[in-house]
């Protein structure tokens, strides 16, 4: 009981300085500032959380240790398995149910390839389903893809692909048209023109939304798509290894009915790889807004292939999980709630930064706040910070939380908090996987015919993504990745000589380094019951 009234001794601290914040403007961090706050704060930056990989493609980078065991991990299986019988024969095999999934194979239908979807829980158990605060597109007077592009390549520390940020940018109101063709209920005025608002790191108003449900609309009306072309779904089912044809070229996937662990094999002339991304390792333990079977499996996938990875040290901490109940830690709290006004505040009633820097740098912010100033609130599952969402109605007028994040109001509701007239505690959750598979403006990878797109993909993004490019990602991606898969497809003879031998190349190469082990890989679902 006393922890709870000190909360609320806490909050009042909060309220009676919110006045007096609501007109603060704290100054935007400078570059050297910001260098030197991430190389202190940001995980990414803890050198002994990481370890050099000893085999395969990308031997001698660093990646984070619990992703390291599993792509130097145990397949799943025997290479000996009969592959001369497949169970499933295709064009274009697509391995995950997710945004980027959906997009391909709808993409890929549309071009006339025979498509499938295999996905190791159900169509749209993906953390598109989880994303909250919107989608980017520069398609708004005053805006332009170059600026979008501008903001993209500078918030991801000017290391993604410059050709691949272009395509996003470029794309991106092509992508909005897209889905609202397809049906989703994006957020408009009365006269139908789109409602935008800014995000972390962006100079303009350019994220589209369907209040805080962005992602499940999108997720939605995309499935829709799918189940009403009559694509053939195949759910509880995930890709355990890539096959391989003689000549070294991606034909099909070795699967694993997940509830009768029966073995099948799927037949392809092209594979594209959209598993998403990695939260449940609980990289340094943090907790993640992710979804139950975000296992980093499409890493493992390509890579024991020789799919190279790029970035794959990288990871994106979500500045605001929810820190308190403890029935929602590691949630999400969207940044749009920062977009509407709410500010960051520590436990002197102080905003201690300027609520729209990018989300590593708040992050960093936040884990200095509590570590280093000693500023946080304790809470069983450690520190916090407060997020002062009273302050959106303060600013903007009653109602406005109800109209514009009805999901924040009600995941708070359920626990007794109202959001309308309490502080939230929030805390850094692992959120995004930044690297992943390295790929080309075609979303091929260096395997001949395997593609991949959405968050399994490195490159789009560089060391950090701003908020709104990750669903743009999945759609402008996973579109593209359909129509290119279904035209090589097109050009592909049925493959023939279908093999497993890279298992046994990788393994002799995994011994001559003195490495063994028995961590089955890819991991499939989390070892919670480990614990």
């Amino acid at each position: 009981m006393y922890k709870i009234d000190r909360l609320n001794e806490l909050a009042e601290v909060v309220a009676a300085k919110r006045a007096e914040n609501s007109v603060l403007e704290p100054a935007r961090m400078t570059a050297k500032e910001k260098d030197d706050l991430l190389a202190a704060f940001h995980p990414d930056y803890k050198q002994n959380e990481f370890t050099v990989l000893s085999a395969g493609v990308n031997k001698g980078d660093k990646v984070p240790t619990q992703l390291a065991a599993l792509l130097q991990g145990k397949s799943r299986i025997s290479p000996d398995i009969d592959l001369s019988s497949p169970d499933y024969d295709t064009d274009v095999l697509i391995i995950g149910g997710g945004g980027a999934g959906a997009s391909a194979a709808i993409e890929a239908d549309n071009a006339g390839a025979k498509t499938m979807i295999v996905t190791k829980l159900r169509i749209g158990d993906a953390n598109t389903m989880m994303a909250e605060g919107g989608i980017q597109a520069a398609d708004k007077p005053g805006d332009s893809p170059a600026i979008h592009y501008l903001d993209a390549f500078g918030g991801g520390h000017f290391a993604a692909r410059p050709e691949l940020v272009k395509k996003l940018v470029t794309k991106a109101p092509e992508a909005i048209q897209w889905l609202n063709k397809l049906g989703v209920e994006f957020d408009k005025e009365a006269d139908g023109t789109m409602v935008t608002t800014h995000g972390g790191g962006t100079s303009r108003k350019r994220m589209h939304a369907a209040k805080d449900y962005s992602g499940a609309e999108i997720m939605r009306t995309l499935r829709d798509e799918v189940l009403n072309r009559g694509i053939p779904v195949i759910d509880f089912t995930a890709a355990v290894e890539i096959i391989l044809d003689d000549n070294g070229k991606a034909a099909g996937a070795v699967l694993m009915n997940m509830e009768t662990k029966e073995i099948l094999v799927a037949k392809a002339k092209t594979v594209i790889i959209a598993t998403g991304g990695a939260g449940r390792l609980h990289y340094q333990g943090f907790p993640t807004s992710n979804h139950y079977g975000a296992t980093a499996d499409g890493l493992i996938l390509g890579y024991r292939v020789g799919a190279k990875l790029l970035y794959a040290d990288t990871l994106q901490y979500h500045p605001t999980g929810a820190a308190y109940p403890e029935q929602i830690f590691g949630a999400l709290v969207t940044e749009k709630v920062r977009s509407l006004g709410a500010k960051l505040v520590n436990i002197n009633g102080d905003v201690f930064m300027h609520p729209l820097e990018t989300r590593d740098v708040t992050a960093a912010s936040i884990i200095r706040e509590c570590a280093e100033r000693g500023n946080g609130i304790e809470t069983n599952q450690g520190p916090a910070v407060w997020l002062d969402t009273p302050m959106i109605e303060y600013k903007n007028g009653e109602g406005t939380i109800e109209k514009r994040i009805p999901a924040m109001m009600r995941m708070f509701g359920k626990y007794g908090i109202d959001i309308r007239k309490e502080p939230i505690l929030v805390y850094p959750t692992l959120h995004y996987q930044n690297g992943g598979l390295e790929i080309f403006s075609d979303c091929s990878t260096g395997v001949e015919n395997l593609y991949a797109a959405g968050e399994v993909a490195g490159g789009i993004h560089g060391r950090n993504r701003l908020m709104g490019n990750s669903l743009l990602d999945v759609i402008v991606f996973g579109r593209n990745a359909g129509m290119c898969a279904a035209a090589k497809a097109k050009d592909t003879a049925a493959p023939k000589n279908l093999t497993l031998s890279h298992i046994n190349s990788f393994n002799m190469e995994l011994q001559e380094a003195g490495i063994s082990s028995d961590e089955l890989s890819p991991m499939l679902l989390p070892h919670y019951a480990r614990k």
